[in-house]
């Protein structure tokens, strides 16, 4: 299985303006660990009751990364505008 992402943020070298977006920004990464862990571990279980928990566990911490980038692209605007680039670089790539 892999190993979980180390926090990449320091509070103390964290520009008091930015804390808010930094904390945002770790949540998503411990929650997308959260959800590559409970699916890790689903695929590796036989047991059909526990994957069935695992996975609606993941579908939840799914939920929570939308919570977390949500905040996020109203806090930062750089943010919103970019993951808006993405998404038409990969449309017109996809025709």
């Amino acid at each position: 299985m892999e190993t979980l992402s180390e926090i990449p943020m320091d509070p103390d070298k964290v520009k008091k303006e930015d804390v808010d977006r930094e904390i945002l920004r770790v949540g998503i990464i411990a929650e997308l660990d959260a959800v590559n862990l409970y699916e890790q571990m689903a695929a590796s279980t036989e047991n059909e009751e526990i994957k069935r928990v695992l996975l609606n566990i993941a579908r939840e911490e799914k939920t929570h990364v939308g919570e977390f980038q949500t905040l996020l692209l109203k806090l930062d605007g750089e943010q919103k505008k970019e993951l808006e680039e993405g998404r038409k670089e990969v449309e017109e790539m996809q025709g």
